[in-house]
């Protein structure tokens, strides 16, 4: 290695550190995907690694040209518990509702941040019915950055406005106008009927819509026709195909999360496409990795997140799988990047 002298002393040149990811292409734009991070916050103890992801993506504001960070939900494993279960947790939900909260501060007026809400997020401990306390740690006036690019939001169950649904806008001089669409969990009728007006509106009609909710498909592929949960009113996958993204020509991606199993990457994730009424592809991704750091119990997933990096040419995606706990470890990372098909792949919008 090449030695640099500094004020007489002889240095070492320091050497690239693992956890600057690059873009593809220095005229690209990125949005980060955050899993599930309820297995994070359930033990004190795995808490640092949810605070390690979103430090890691404040340095890389600048670097990856981050617009936003997307999260598939379930930020916390229980909304409503006084007291931890000893049998898989080790905080109580305040205690979990603070540390999600805490590990957000880290992205707080940097970047935007988008959260969509999952199972565990309503209820007591899994959608016994559609409470939560999402807005109490997550109100409108938190990040002063949503203020440039939230346009809209629906009403929750209380029929108040929250960010439970919203869209939010985002420019560049080469995809356009793109407008995130977040969905509560199942979302209700009401909710479907609003995300529908506001694609079929003049004045997002033009814009390319990724849609953000939690559940939506399996590992392999198959949409949801229901699911075993007590809240209701709901529509699960299949109603959000049908109701939304096969009736909206303007929808080009989902992402969702939800979906976990003890096995291989490979059943962590999923990917599928289909045409909508325009005969266009829509793009659907579930993303998760909460089993990733030792099954049900571990460490949360292993740091894992996702880097969509939006290239220059208006209309490629490419997907990259990195984690920045492993990149900061000489030993682990090498395995920081998951490169096998199913975790590095382009999407191509039409």
């Amino acid at each position: 290695m090449a030695a640099i002298v500094i004020s007489g002393i002889c240095a070492q040149e320091r050497p690239y550190r693992p956890t600057n990811a690059k873009l593809t292409d220095q005229n690209s734009f990125s949005m980060i995907v955050y899993p599930d991070p309820q297995g994070y916050v359930k033990y004190a103890q795995n808490q640092p690694i949810l605070e390690l992801m979103t430090t890691w993506t404040a340095y890389n504001i600048d670097r990856l040209n981050i617009k936003a960070v997307l999260c598939t939900g379930d930020i916390v494993e229980f909304n409503e518990l006084a007291i931890a279960d000893p049998r898989m947790s080790n905080q109580n939900s305040v205690e979990q509702w603070e540390g999600a909260s805490r590990a957000f501060e880290q992205i707080d007026g940097k970047v935007p941040y988008i959260n969509c809400l999952g199972n565990h997020d309503y209820g007591y401990k899994s959608s016994e019915k559609r409470i939560t306390n999402f807005s109490k740690y997550f109100p409108f006036d938190r990040n002063p950055l949503w203020k440039d690019c939230l346009v809209e939001v629906a009403h929750n169950y209380e029929d108040k406005p929250t960010l439970e649904n919203a869209a939010y806008e985002f420019s560049d001089d080469n995809w356009g106008k793109i407008l995130v669409l977040v969905l509560e969990f199942s979302p209700r009728d009401e909710i479907l009927e609003w995300a529908k007006k506001v694609c079929d509106s003049n004045k997002y009609k033009n814009h390319k819509v990724i849609v953000l909710t939690h559940s939506y498909m399996d590992y392999k592929g198959k949409v949801y026709e229901s699911e075993d949960y007590l809240i209701s009113p709901a529509n699960y996958g299949k109603d959000i195909w049908e109701r939304l993204l096969y009736s909206c020509p303007n929808v080009k991606l989902l992402i969702c999360g939800h979906d976990a199993r003890i096995g291989s990457f490979e059943q962590n994730v999923g990917f599928r496409t289909d045409k909508n009424i325009a005969n266009k592809n829509v793009h659907q991704m579930m993303w998760n990795a909460q089993t990733a750091g030792g099954g049900w119990e571990g460490n949360g997933g292993d740091g894992w997140l996702r880097i969509l990096e939006f290239m220059p040419d208006g209309k490629t995606i490419k997907v990259k799988t990195f984690s920045p706990l492993l990149a900061i470890s000489e030993a682990a990372a090498s395995q920081a990047w998951r490169t096998e098909k199913y975790d590095q792949f382009d999407i191509i919008v039409e």
